[in-house]
Parts: structure tokens; sequence; C-alpha cells
């Protein structure tokens, strides 16, 4: 029977690292932004002595920044050896540390068996049932929502820190008179503060497992003197590195925990039957005794209740122990106010515990049975299940790595099974306005408005996407209800920046990019644009003290470097964006200023000539738009935007003569429906692109150019024209057709290119 050890235990190996084989390419979510990707700490391991004095090292967010030098030092180092921002190496990193973790969860599991066990029997009846324990850990869908968050390795760190120290206990007594178990658990609490559950659990096995049943109780409470001196000086440690603008909760502390007896009955559940796994829960904290608060604290008394009645018997004191595991390694996030009241990373190490009870229990079960039937078919039989149930197991982890695999997956899943999830909404729509799709995006924003309307961030992205579909009235006034409603929240101030920046109004956005870096001093990308928006306004002085500053934080910043050696003033892309950014405002005046600045840089610029047409046009002075896109065909004749918008401004001009001073948009926009009725499709659009100079806004008009731009084949712009048409009108069925129709072609040309 001991041989075939050394190939279970590989066995059981291959078997996690099969089901986890799909999630090292997978991408960084959620909390992992600001602690990592938007971190500029991170990226040099020059920083890692700094993790351990300077505790705003952690995040980019003030609210979130907390003592984890541990976790911030491994992510410098996976930075180093990936040359940058490259998945695979931080997911190496986590695995390697799991892959341990395991390995000390056999050695754990394997003692405490051995110590309810016979000396005969120890060999034969410990090492499977412990490695089978250790494997459904392994392969159990709720600890992939921790492995594949990148972030929550501090969970890893932790809970790994913990078993470490205990098995170290465990299996080498000879060892605890030097007290090198208690490095793993200080390293542990470098990691994350949950870890502080240690002496509890190492006070639960002395009195369980070790000693006389006469004075085992004081033997173990005089044991856990040096881990209880330990944890206090680490939370000693916690408490004195962390920020005062640390904000874990937003949630009344009775609201938390009256919730928590419930969450734990639903963490139970989920290791049965893992099915409701998702990123961010949408369960709402109880503020008063519900019948589902009943219902957990009834949950919690059956298993008090459990773990009193197993401990008086030696062989069930596994069982009895592990449901304390359970229970007190919860206790943390139960007792400690926090933002949600709870979240599948959670499990990850009282799961530890619940495994060994159950897998023992079963364990067992199984002995009895097969002592009363005649063994091996009963044996057999189990054999089966196990092995079906190991399977499901790590297919179900295989499909969750999947799910992890990019925010749309992810987000995706996470609104479909909490569809009342505000965040989780606007999440999801982020991540199609990444891909442009904004109608879509919006969509998904109006809904999560219903479930926090007094969101900011969400205040911040409805800005962004009117934006985007430029409504320029709708996303200032959702910029500065994000400002009212957080005032000290430097990304509202931000992206209210970057907004008017991108709207040629740089003066406006210094103000707010002042802010930004006032109220955050470490977000580099406030920085980067607000050295730009000094620079453009002629404040070269303080552009190149906010390049010194960016470069203090993180010294390989190449934009900061080149300001430095080179100050620039506003170049002639500047003023094109700013003109086009005015026209889309209707500030004609503002267009042709902005345009005119452009050529006095760059007087041969195709595109200033384009935008000064197109503003001659806005006004309805066709003759000075049509010179002007004369010029621009001039300096560069295959300029099909400046031939598109020749051929409407004639057109105008004709129907302008032949109508007289009545032409309408309406006019033309039936022209354009006349002509694609016939099939001209190229007069279709050159019409309804006529229409839009008179009315830039007239969602039919930017339909039938869609409509006629689809009927070309040309996929992309009609879909860009559709989606204009309904971001102006958002009940426009047709539009909304030609939208589909045109992102259905888009998809197949993608497909047959893969």
């Amino acid at each position: 029977m001991a041989k075939r050890r050394p190939i279970a235990a590989l066995a059981a190996v291959a078997a996690v690292c099969a089901a986890y084989g799909n999630h090292f390419r997978n991408g960084f979510h959620f909390d992992d932004f600001h602690t990592i990707t938007d971190n500029p700490y991170i990226r040099s391991l020059h920083n890692i002595p700094r993790f351990f004095t300077d505790t705003t090292t952690f995040s980019v967010l003030p609210a979130n920044q907390t003592y984890r030098p541990l976790v911030s030092a491994s992510l410098a180092i996976d930075y180093a050896l990936g040359h940058g921002y490259t998945p695979l190496w931080f997911h190496i990193g986590t695995f390697l540390i799991f892959l341990a973790q395991l390995a000390l969860m056999y050695l754990l599991f394997d003692t405490i068996l051995r110590k309810v066990r016979p000396e005969s029997q120890t060999e034969s009846q410990t090492w499977l049932p412990a490695l089978l324990a250790v494997t459904c850990y392994g392969l159990h869908p709720a600890i992939a929502e921790t492995v594949n968050y990148i972030i929550q390795r501090g969970d890893i760190y932790s809970t790994s820190g913990v078993v470490a120290a205990l098995a170290i206990y465990a299996r080498w007594p000879q060892w605890r008179r030097f007290g090198l178990y208690l490095l793993p658990f200080a390293l542990a609490m470098l990691s994350k503060p949950p870890a502080v559950v240690f002496p509890a659990l190492l006070f639960a096995y002395i009195a369980y497992f070790e000693g006389d049943e006469d004075s085992r109780w004081a033997r173990a409470a005089r044991s856990i003197v040096p881990s209880v001196v330990v944890a206090i000086a680490a939370l000693v440690l916690q408490s004195a590195m962390t920020p005062k603008s640390f904000a874990p909760a937003t949630l009344s502390g009775f609201d938390y925990r009256v919730t928590q007896p419930f969450v734990l009955l639903r963490y139970f559940g989920s290791f049965f039957l893992p099915l409701h796994l998702n990123v961010d829960s949408d369960l709402a904290a109880f503020d008063h005794f519900t019948a589902n608060a009943l219902w957990g604290f009834l949950f919690l008394a059956v298993m008090i209740a459990a773990i009193v009645v197993t401990a008086r018997r030696s062989v069930l004191r596994p069982i009895s122990f592990g449901l304390l595991w359970f229970l007190v390694a919860s206790i943390p996030t139960s007792a400690y106010t926090l933002s949600e009241v709870e979240n599948d990373h959670r499990m990850y190490m009282p799961f530890i515990g619940l495994v060994l009870a159950v897998v023992w229990a079963l364990w067992l079960a199984v002995e009895k049975a097969a002592a009363q039937h005649a063994g091996k078919p009963v044996l057999r039989w189990t054999g089966i299940a196990a092995a079906l149930l190991l399977l499901a197991y790590g297919y179900g982890t295989h499909v969750r790595n999947s799910v992890w695999h990019d925010e749309d997956s992810l987000w995706l899943d996470d609104v479909q099974k909490c569809p009342r999830n505000g965040r989780g909404l606007m999440i999801y729509g982020l991540s199609q306005m990444s891909k442009g799709i904004y109608p879509v995006a919006l969509a998904y924003f109006q809904r999560a408005e219903q479930y926090t309307p007094n969101y900011p961030t969400l205040q911040i992205n409805l800005g962004v996407v009117y934006g985007a579909m430029q409504q320029p009235g709708q996303a200032q006034a959702h910029f500065l209800r994000a400002i009212a409603l957080s005032p000290q929240d430097e990304q509202a101030h931000f992206f209210y920046g970057r907004w008017l920046f991108s709207s040629g109004r740089a003066d406006q956005a210094v103000e707010q990019l002042r802010e930004a870096v006032r109220l955050n001093p470490s977000r580099l990308p406030a920085r980067d644009l607000l050295q730009q928006a000094l620079a453009i306004t002629g404040s070269s002085t303080e552009a190149q003290s906010v390049a010194r500053g960016t470069l203090a934080i993180d010294p390989s910043e190449a934009g900061a470097h080149a300001y430095l050696e080179h100050p620039t003033a506003p170049s002639a892309d500047y003023w094109i964006n700013a003109s086009l950014a005015r026209y889309l405002q209707k500030d004609y005046p503002g267009t042709l200023v902005a345009a005119q600045q452009a050529l006095v840089i760059k007087p041969d610029s195709e595109t200033a000539y384009t935008n000064i047409g197109a503003a001659y046009a806005g006004m309805g002075d066709w003759q000075k738009a049509i010179e002007n896109e004369r010029h621009a065909l001039a300096i560069k004749p295959d300029f099909q935007l400046a031939k598109n918008n020749l051929a409407a401004y004639e057109a105008a001009q004709k129907g302008a003569a032949a109508a007289g001073p009545a032409v309408t948009p309406e006019m033309l926009l039936n022209q354009s429906l006349q002509l694609y009725q016939a099939h001209d499709y190229a007069g279709s659009l050159t019409a309804a692109q006529a229409a839009l100079r008179l009315r830039p806004n007239f969602a039919e008009a930017w339909n039938n150019v869609a409509a006629a731009q689809a009927s070309m084949g040309h996929w992309q712009a009609a879909a860009d024209a559709a989606t204009r048409a309904i971001a102006l009108k958002p009940d426009f069925q047709l539009a909304k057709n030609n939208l589909a129709w045109a992102l259905s072609e888009l998809n197949k040309q993608h497909a047959g290119k893969q």
C-alpha cells in the first residue's frame, strides 16, 4: 500500500495542474487594477524595502491602502520576471505557492489522522483520506476564485503560512523549542491579517490531539503563548502602518454582522454545490433580523453542536477540528466590518477545515458500511463515486478559469447570476465601452443606476460614455454629479479633466487635474495629463515640476523624461483634436480658431483644412466649405474624408440653389431615402451627410448613413453611424437593426480571419 502513495500523490498533482491548465493566460481584474496595473511602485525591485515601511505603496487608492508588504514584494518580482504586466508570470508565482500549500495540507492532515488511529492501522488508513481531502480541496471550483484573482494571493500566502506553521508544529515536535513554526506565521501576518486565527487553531490542535485528557486544556493554553505574542505584535504593527485614509467598510456594524451567519450557511452550501460562484455578489446586508438571518443563526447553532458532539470521541475529533477550523477561519471576515457581506475568495482558508471534516466523516462511514457489507463492492463503488466527484470538481474549476479569462467573460457571468448588482452591471458596461459598443455600455450603466443611483464611479462612467457618444451636455452633468457625490474622489476630477482636455478646453482641464493630483499624487495618468495640459496652456515651469514629481514616483516614466529633455509647445495634433471636439459641440467659430492654430504650426495639414471646411458647412457657408475641402485634396489627393465632404457640400450647395433658402435637413433626408430606394447608395450617403452638415444631431440622417454604408459593404462605418443614431435616439429600432446587421458582418469577417 505504501508503494502506491507516491503514484497517488503524483496523480493528484497532475489532476490539479490539468484543472488549472487554462488559467495561466487569464487577465487582471477588479482590485488588480488599483493594486497592480495602476500601481507604479511594483514596477521596480528597488521599492521592495519600501513596501515594509510605506503602506501607501500597496494601492493607488487611499481607501484601500493596507499593510501587506509580502504581497507587494511578490508582485514586483513577477513584474520584473515578466518584463511588465505579463499575466503568465503573476499566475505562475501564485500557483507555485498554491501547490506548496497543498503539500503542507497533506502533511498536516496525515499527522492529525495518525493521532486518532491505532498504530497498526496508521500506514493504510491515514495517508489515503488525507490525500483525498487535499485533492478535493485542490480541485474545488470555489478555490479557483482565489487562485485566479491575482491580488487575492494574499489569501493564499496567509493561509499557506498558517498551514505551514501548524504542520511544522505537529509533524516535527523536536523543533518547537526553537520556535521555527512561528516564522511562517509571522510571514502570513505580513501577507494578510486573517492569519491571526493561527493561535486559536493551534490551541484546538493541542487540546484535541496532544497530551493527557486531564491536562490538555491547560497545556494548550500554555503552548500558544508565543504565537499570541507574535499575533499581537503583528496586529500592532498592522495598525501603526495603516494610514488614516484606509476605509474598509461602508456598512453599519450591526447590519454586517447579523448577516454573517447566513453568509456562512451559503459558504457551507457552496462546498457541496458550487453552482453560484461569482466575482461580486449582490447579497445585501440585513438591516433587521430577517428569516434568512434566523436560518443563519440556526446553522451556527447546529455547527457548534456538531463540534461539541464529535469532540467527545478521539476518532471523530478530526471532524470536530475541521468544523471548528471552518468557523474560526471565518471570524476575521465575519467580525470585522467590510464593504461587501460576502466574497467567494473568503472561503479559501475556511474550506481547509471543512474538507478535512467532510472527507474524514465520509471515510468513517464507508469503513463502517464496508465492514457490514462484505467490503469490496462498497469500496469499489465508493472509489468510483469519489473519482466522479473529483472529476466534476476539476471540470468546474476548468469552467471557472474560463469565466475569469477577461473582463467581458467575468462580468457577464456576474450580471447573469447577480442581476441586481449595480457595480457588476457597471463593470460589464465598462467592458463593452472598451470595445466601442457605446449603446450597450450605456444600457448597462442605466440599469446599474436603478440599484446604485448615488454611486460616484457609475456617474463618472456615465460621463465617459456620453462624452464618447458626443453628448457633451449629458457628459458634463454626470461628471459634475460624481464630483458632488464624492468631492474627495480624485478619479471624478481626473475623468472630468480628461474629458475637458479632449474637448479642447485645456485651461479648464488644468483646474480639475490639479485637484486630482492633489488628492492622490500617486496616480500617474492624472500627472501625465496635467503635465500636457500645463504645457499646452503655457505653464511650462509648473509642467516641468509635475514631470519631476512623476519621475520621483516612477523613474522609468518615458513621457516625463521626454518632456524634461524637450519641453514642447502645443502640437498641431492637439489643435486638430480641439477643433474636432469644438465642432462636435457645434462651436463652429471655435472650430475655425483651433484648426487655424493647427495650420500655423503645420501649414500642410489636410485635416485642419477639412475641419475648417466642416466649420463653414456648419455655419451654412457652402462656398468656403468647398474651398477648404479642395485645399485639403490639393495637399492629399486620396484623402477620402475630404472627398466625401466635398461631394456633400457641393450637393448641399446645389440643393440650396435649387430650393432657395427653404432647404432643410428634412428635405435632404427625403432625398437620401429616395436615392437609397433607387439603389444609389453613394448618392444616398452624400445627401444624408449634407443633412448632417445642417443638423449634426439628426438621428434619422445618421441612420441613413448607416444604411448606405452597410449596403456598400462598409461595415465599420455603418456600425459607427448606427451607434451615433442610437446615442441620439435610444429607442430607434431601425438604427438598432442596422447596427446588428453591421456587427454581425464584422463578426463574420473576424471569424474568417481566424
